[in-house]
């Protein structure tokens, strides 16, 4: 009744390199994505990454998207090391696989050491997951894996950060194009509605008093959490994103 010891063993990218470590557990609800759970951490982790070749492609490109997210938030020789060895990982080298698989849970551990129950520095790892999970949420669960629908809303922070001026101009561009390169989509189905995206980060749990808490970008590798942004500056970010992927614009 009030939690079981229990080993994780992780076979699909995303599970081992993020929802296997930081004892978050949850269950979807009709009007969000994870709005049900508790902080229960596993006895153990046990990741053997060779069960990465057996997965179907787009599942691994799903989990790919949170193994950018750490190079992009706090470890930018990570995500130089990706743009490097995109091709390699691609066609699942070993010795690649375990070095992004142990980097990639090296990062995630020292957050959350740090920060077990997301009181600060632990919401970085929120970043893209806000607006993932309105557009999770918005297409009724049914259209995205979670890393496809991370990777658009990575890309769509990203945008808010430049038109803020927070970061450089081209690091959109620089993040969607390794999220490409991975498989990945980097825009807002043109389908989508905007209204319903917008209703959806009203009831994102990271929502606080002050404003909807979004994390981003000062940089590659640079991540800071923000409340202040305007719901007008979000709601153009949003409508900027839509659809350039169909449209074939490039960043």
């Amino acid at each position: 009744m009030r939690g079981i010891r229990f080993l994780q063993a992780p076979t699909t990218l995303l599970a081992q390199v993020d929802a296997s470590v930081g004892g978050k557990t949850g269950i979807n609800h009709e009007k969000g994505k994870n709005l049900i759970g508790a902080f229960h951490q596993p006895a153990a982790v046990m990741i053997d990454s060779s069960t990465l070749r057996s997965l179907e492609a787009r599942e691994f490109n799903a989990g790919m998207a949170e193994v950018v997210k750490y190079g992009a938030i706090r470890d930018p020789s990570f995500f130089f090391w990706l743009e490097e060895h995109a091709g390699e990982i691609g066609s699942r080298n070993m010795g690649d696989l375990e070095y992004l698989v142990y980097q990639s849970v090296l990062n995630k551990a020292e957050i959350v050491a740090s920060d077990e129950k997301e009181a600060g520095v632990r919401a970085l790892l929120n970043f893209g997951h806000s607006f993932g999970h309105a557009l999770e949420a918005e297409t009724r669960f049914s259209k995205f894996l979670h890393g496809e629908a991370v990777a658009i809303g990575m890309v769509t922070a990203t945008r808010l950060s430049e038109s803020r001026g927070l970061c450089r101009p081209g690091t959109t561009g620089r993040i969607s194009a390794l999220l490409r390169r991975f498989g990945l989509p980097v825009a807002i189905p043109p389908e989508s509605s905007i209204d319903g995206l917008r209703d959806a980060l009203d009831l994102d749990k990271k929502a606080v008093a002050s404003g909807l808490r979004l994390i981003l970008l000062t940089g590659i590798g640079k991540a800071i959490i923000k409340d202040d942004s305007h719901p007008d500056e979000i709601i153009a970010v949003m409508k900027h994103s839509l659809g350039r992927e169909r449209a074939g614009t490039k960043e």
